[in-house]
């Protein structure tokens, strides 16, 4: 909104020409998603707790975690106003990069305050049955990838995206297979940050550090000159993901305030869904499906100690008689806990392996 309505006075003085730049609105954009979830958030969670819509926490997790149990959740709401009020203000609103990534927060956002809703506010422990909730997922994964077929946001092939660490080489789809591929990479996403909050500040930590990335990836991609002396795709229009992603980032922060250990509130799958497709999504726009797997990489070990541990267990129940498990609990964070490791030591290690796998992938900027 302020790039439309402030740069037009600069004919009444040049300050305002500063409303033009990303690297500003950037700048802006993290401040304002911070105050706003600074500001917000005591009043949401008083909200929530009036409301007493508390946690459930099962007796099969580690035992330090059942004086959690009635804490606040959907307290995503805090990270997804902030987020979206602040993309709003400093982002140009006739960017489809700007929308999209906006409505991918918002889509995902609202399937998972109503699985929040069924499994605290009504009673179903089973929330939003499954299926229903890919369904959510897949539906906007898939129809993103059918606009974009049809109505292409920038002049480089849609279907073509890009392979860390090669300049020469990109991966090339037909339409149908992009499609789905968008739709697996939406749903991966989304269901990847969502196995990964079971800590307390452990998925919003892991997402400012992701967000902030990918924004950087943005910036390169929307600047001809950066983007051919790194060999990276240029997209025309897509710096404007650039704020969306650091406000993303802000609001993570901003919430992390409230949900650092003990945690004051969680995100629930309000915020986790939400915050996982809008990943994915930015790095569908980004034609960076592939990189997001290592700036991802917490997220993606987290999702493939699940699998691991689901598919071992039923393959030695059929082999054997008798399932058996690779790690003492998964997703893998709750491995470390019963190996007696303190709930904040297991959150801060996660976070320096989040700033490692960020480092790895601004890595495949130069090692092309």
């Amino acid at each position: 909104m302020m790039y439309h309505l402030l740069p037009g006075l600069a004919e009444i003085h040049g300050v305002f020409n500063v409303f033009v730049y990303i690297s500003f609105r950037t700048a802006a954009a993290v401040v304002t998603s911070l105050l706003i979830a600074f500001g917000l958030g005591p009043s949401i969670v008083r909200a929530l707790e009036r409301a007493r819509v508390g946690q459930v926490v099962r007796d099969i997790g580690p035992e330090t975690h059942l004086v959690k149990s009635g804490t606040p959740t959907m307290g995503g709401i805090i990270i997804i106003v902030a987020a979206t009020i602040s993309t709003l203000l400093w982002a140009r609103l006739d960017n489809w990069y700007t929308i999209l990534a906006v409505v991918s927060l918002l889509w995902m956002g609202a399937i998972g305050f109503l699985d929040d809703w069924l499994k605290v506010v009504q009673g179903k422990t089973r929330g939003l049955v499954a299926r229903y909730k890919m369904v959510g997922q897949w539906s906007f994964g898939l129809g993103l990838g059918a606009f974009l077929v049809w109505n292409p946001i920038s002049s480089h092939p849609t279907t073509w995206t890009t392979v860390p660490f090669f300049a020469e080489y990109a991966a090339v789809f037909s339409a149908p297979v992009f499609v789905l591929f968008t739709g697996i990479v939406v749903s991966g996403s989304s269901n990847a940050v969502n196995l990964t909050d079971g800590l307390d500040g452990l998925a919003a930590g892991l997402t400012a550090i992701a967000a902030a990335t990918i924004g950087v990836f943005a910036y390169v991609a929307g600047r001809t000159d950066m983007s051919r002396y790194l060999g990276f795709f240029y997209l025309e229009g897509a710096g404007e993901l650039t704020i969306f992603a650091f406000a993303l980032a802000g609001a993570a922060l901003g919430f992390l305030w409230f949900n650092a250990h003990p945690a004051e509130v969680f995100m629930g799958d309000t915020g986790s869904l939400a915050l996982g497709g809008a990943l994915g999504v930015m790095a569908i726009l980004l034609k960076a499906e592939f990189l997001l797997v290592i700036v991802g990489g917490v997220f993606v070990l987290e999702t493939l100690s699940v699998i691991v541990q689901k598919g071992w267990f039923k393959y030695t129940r059929l082999r054997f008689g008798e399932g058996r498990r690779v790690f003492r609990m998964a997703p893998i964070h709750h491995h470390f806990e019963k190996l007696g490791w303190a709930e904040p030591k297991v959150v801060i290690r996660f976070w320096i392996l989040g700033v490692l796998f960020a480092m790895v992938a601004f890595s495949t900027l130069k090692i092309r």
